[in-house]
């Protein structure tokens, strides 16, 4: 193999976008609040894009959107027969990084509103074995089926993907509390983590709150020997 096909990358992220946006869009929210992208030379940052479906509380108009949901609203349950759909599409997500010699040790996955819900049932209920997990203005229905996974969970609740969550104190669209209330659950449940509110923010992703997560992701994903010695 010659030095020009070794792999660039030691480590992946996937950033999930909130209901009604697309992955091209949520990059360039990124590259527009930074002035650049995420200074990560040794991840992979993915930003897919949710399928085209049927989203109840748009009187059920079609729309970007990860899964369906009954209403905005933390005390709403879950539709377990959408969340099951989109659970194929992490999966082969995932499945895609580990196919490219990405070890899940080295994969975290986040998200922005909806999307953040979706990555903690990524890293809480489908795959604990994943470095951590980030969710930004978002939060879990009370009766989560990641709640019923964390109580079943048999592993050391030490080994479990850390948390970071991030939150506008003025979003109105996801109220604090909500996103507040589903980290003390998770807290509850072994999960560590740290929950940063946002001053003067609303429902929204900030140039500091970026910056944050990419000082975050790189104490998680640090640069390997491999990384250090291909910029040689």
């Amino acid at each position: 193999m010659s030095t020009s096909t070794i792999r660039k990358y030691s480590a992946s992220v996937i950033f999930f976008h909130g209901s009604g946006d697309t992955g091209q869009n949520l990059l360039e929210w990124v590259r527009f609040l930074l002035g650049r992208d995420f200074n990560l030379a040794h991840v992979k940052i993915i930003y897919p894009t949710a399928p085209m479906q049927k989203y109840t509380p748009l009187n059920g108009q079609l729309s970007t959107v990860w899964f369906d949901r009954r209403s905005v609203n933390i005390a709403a349950l879950e539709s377990k027969k959408s969340m099951s759909q989109c659970y194929d599409i992490v999966h082969q997500l995932i499945q895609n990084e580990v196919d490219h010699g990405i070890p899940l040790n080295r994969i975290i996955v986040g998200g922005f509103s909806m999307g953040g819900a979706l990555a903690l049932h990524t890293c809480y209920h489908l795959n604990t074995g994943l470095a951590g997990v980030f969710a930004h203005s978002s939060f879990l229905n009370r009766k989560s089926v990641v709640y019923e996974s964390l109580e079943n969970q048999k592993a050391p609740t030490n080994t479990l993907p850390e948390l970071l969550m991030l939150h506008g104190e003025r979003d109105t669209l996801v109220p604090l509390e909500w996103g507040l209330e589903t980290f003390e659950s998770l807290q509850k449940l072994g999960i560590v983590g740290t929950f940063t509110p946002l001053k003067n923010t609303l429902h929204e992703l900030k140039k500091r709150s970026l910056l944050d997560l990419e000082d975050w992701i790189l104490k998680k994903l640090p640069p390997l020997s491999m990384d250090i010695s291909n910029k040689l």
